[in-house]
């Protein structure tokens, strides 16, 4: 779920300007705007696989529905060991999300719930692990 860390910026974790080097956007995650894709990472703890994937299998519905008032949309995590990969879109932009979860003590109940699983949520200075996108290939759908 959207995690505000305390005293962490936010920044966009999708297509913008290139940072010096052409590599990655220059924003950060909380510039993403309605319909931006976000991607972030965590890190479980060894041991906390199982209990991460039955938590996420019986989400709360309170949490479901205040993800659903924040705007947020087409989330997935995915796993691959110990690493979750995080990806959202946002019918209102991600600010507006962060500030709605934020504010929300049913967000705080489920963070508090979890905290024991993860080994890794933020970096150094607080900030979300916020991954950005190097390559995209919309293809061609299926016909219809």
């Amino acid at each position: 779920m959207i995690r505000p860390m305390a005293g962490s910026g936010s920044g966009l974790a999708g297509p913008g300007p290139a940072r010096p080097g052409g590599v990655g956007p220059a924003a950060g995650p909380g510039a993403a705007g309605p319909g931006e894709q976000l991607c972030h990472l965590y890190r479980l703890r060894p041991g906390a696989e199982r209990e991460y994937e039955r938590r996420h299998a019986e989400i709360w519905p309170e949490m479901s529905a205040l993800l659903d008032e924040a705007g947020v949309y087409d989330y997935h995590i995915y796993r691959h060991g110990l690493l979750l990969i995080c990806v959202l879109r946002t019918r209102e932009g991600y600010p507006w999300a962060r500030r709605v979860t934020g504010a929300s003590a049913v967000q705080a109940r489920w963070t508090r719930s979890l905290a024991h699983l993860f080994a890794e949520i933020a970096d150094a200075d607080g900030e979300p692990l916020w991954a950005y996108p190097v390559f995209h290939h919309a293809g061609r759908p299926p016909p219809a």
